[in-house]
C-alpha cells in the first residue's frame, strides 16, 4: 500500500500538488499507522487543486476534513517553516 501511496503522491497531474505531495510521503508515510494510511488514500481521491489549496490554507477546510489528522500533519508539511528547499524524490 505505501508503494503505491508514494507512486500516486508524485504522479498527481498538477507540478505543485505532485511536489508537496511526493516529499510529504517521503516524510511521513513510513511512521503513519495503518488508519492514517486508509486517510490519506481516501485524501489522494480529491482533486489535486483542492488538496492544494486546503494544504496551503488558500481555502478553507470542507467538513468531511475538518477532524483529518492527516490533512493536519500534510499542512504543516506545506507551510516548511524549516525553509527546507524541497525538490522531487526519485521513485
Amino acid at each position: 500500500m505505501r508503494a503505491r501511496l508514494v507512486y500516486q503522491s508524485r504522479k498527481r497531474g498538477t507540478l505543485e500538488t505532485d511536489l508537496l505531495l511526493s516529499t510529504f510521503a517521503r516524510d511521513h508515510l513510513v511512521a503513519m499507522t495503518g488508519a492514517e494510511l486508509k486517510e490519506y488514500d481516501k485524501l489522494l481521491d480529491e482533486p489535486d487543486w483542492d488538496i492544494y489549496y486546503w494544504s496551503t490554507g488558500k481555502r478553507s477546510t470542507p467538513d468531511r476534513w475538518a477532524n483529518s489528522g492527516v490533512l493536519e500533519k500534510l499542512k504543516v508539511h506545506a507551510r516548511n517553516e524549516g525553509k527546507v528547499v524541497r525538490s522531487m524524490p526519485s521513485l
